[in-house]
């Protein structure tokens, strides 16, 4: 049995496919299954220690970027892709023959064009999962060929042919299904009898964010201790600027940046938290798992205004508090922060709807689905 998996360059897209993948191997265990050849195709393995881990044979297959109105050197790119994403498509339809898989699972994105292009020509059978409100350019084209669809927000059915689409939520890695508090004060360096706040800006970081972060610091650090995650080619900037912002004040060491935070840290950050402030992207399936309450300032030129709708369709299960970057100011932030956690029952009820809000199950489900497909066409 042979499967591939593809999906954009972005830890929003490869995190979820290694979590079905671990469920796959978890279930041809349960079942008595051999284990099948893996391969993750794209440009690059955006982390190839996760996959060697998981023996995981990378494929390389170029593919290029459609950017929307674009202007500048984007223009020019734009036009260099076309080039990129032809030759992509070649190379993409050879690697695939060779491989022949019995089954493609693809997270959208450019990068899977070209492996989704060579599976439809040769008919080989496709699932796609869908992480936002609202569907990206390459599912919206997959899903009219694609024999079942995954989606993690109801909402994004409408898109869809509803006879094949199913809600199973978002795959989250089942390491980060569960926060982890037994060490969590200690590795931080944190004071137990402070409440804490936790930014997190995702692997590029988030400027606006930062900034905002940064204004409040000396009234945040009058109450409370902060985790902010920078990204790392921000975080010598902000460190430097929180010193400046901090200068003369007292209780400068309950500001904690960090550039990284790896899988341990992360479950940690999500048993010690108790807020989260963060962008709208695919993470917020993992402060639902952990049950924290949230406040999401989401990206405004994200493509389809996904990450608005991200926002607003949790902010509806009551686990979250939407600012939007048109509105955000420090005092606003500030403000939101105090509210939440000078409310105990505000706190409680955000905790408890998260939890209703997450689907742990998400990457099981998916995973049956691609194995009852892959041995019925192996067959």
């Amino acid at each position: 049995m042979k499967i591939v998996i593809t999906g954009g360059g972005s830890g929003g897209h490869f995190y979820p496919l290694l979590a079905v993948i671990d469920a796959i191997k978890e279930e041809c265990r349960e079942q008595k299954i051999l284990d099948p050849d893996i391969y993750y195709t794209g440009p690059n393995p955006y982390n190839a220690k996760e996959l060697f881990d998981r023996d995981i044979r990378f494929v390389r297959i170029p593919a290029g970027k459609r950017r929307l109105n674009p202007t500048g050197m984007a223009l020019i790119n734009n036009f260099i892709d076309i080039f990129r994403m032809g030759f992509g498509i070649c190379i993409g339809f050879f690697k695939i023959f060779s491989i022949f898989p019995d089954v493609v699972f693809a997270k959208g994105g450019f990068s899977s064009f070209p492996t989704l292009f060579a599976a439809r020509v040769l008919g080989i059978p496709v699932i796609i999962h869908e992480s936002d409100s609202v569907p990206g350019r390459v599912n919206m084209w997959a899903g009219k060929f694609a024999k079942k669809i995954a989606i993690s927000f109801k909402e994004s059915a409408e898109y869809f042919d509803i006879k094949k689409t199913a809600y199973t939520g978002q795959p989250v890695r089942s390491e980060l299904l569960t926060p982890l508090k037994v060490g969590a004060v200690e590795y931080f360096n944190l004071d137990p009898n402070l409440k804490t706040i936790s930014v997190l800006g995702g692997s590029q970081g988030a400027k606006k964010i930062n900034d905002m972060i940064i204004q409040i610091l000396p009234e945040l650090i009058k109450k409370y201790q902060i985790i902010h995650q920078t990204g790392k080619s921000n975080f010598e900037l902000v460190k430097g600027m929180s010193k400046l912002t901090l200068e003369g004040a007292i209780n400068t060491d309950r500001y904690k940046p960090v550039d990284y935070l790896n899988m341990m840290s992360l479950r940690m950050l999500g048993g010690i938290s108790d807020i989260i402030i963060s962008r709208a992207g695919s993470g917020i399936f993992e402060l639902s798992a952990w049950g924290v309450p949230a406040i999401l300032i989401p990206i405004t030129d994200s493509h389809g205004d996904h990450q608005r709708k991200n926002a607003f369709n949790y902010s509806r299960s009551g686990s979250c508090e939407v600012i939007e970057e048109a509105n955000l100011s420090g005092q606003i932030l500030l403000n939101e922060i105090e509210r939440i956690l000078n409310n105990p029952t505000i706190q409680e009820k955000m905790k408890v709807n998260a939890q209703k809000f997450a689907t742990p199950n998400a990457a099981k489900t998916i995973a049956h689905e691609i194995l009852n497909i892959a041995l019925s066409h192996e067959i």
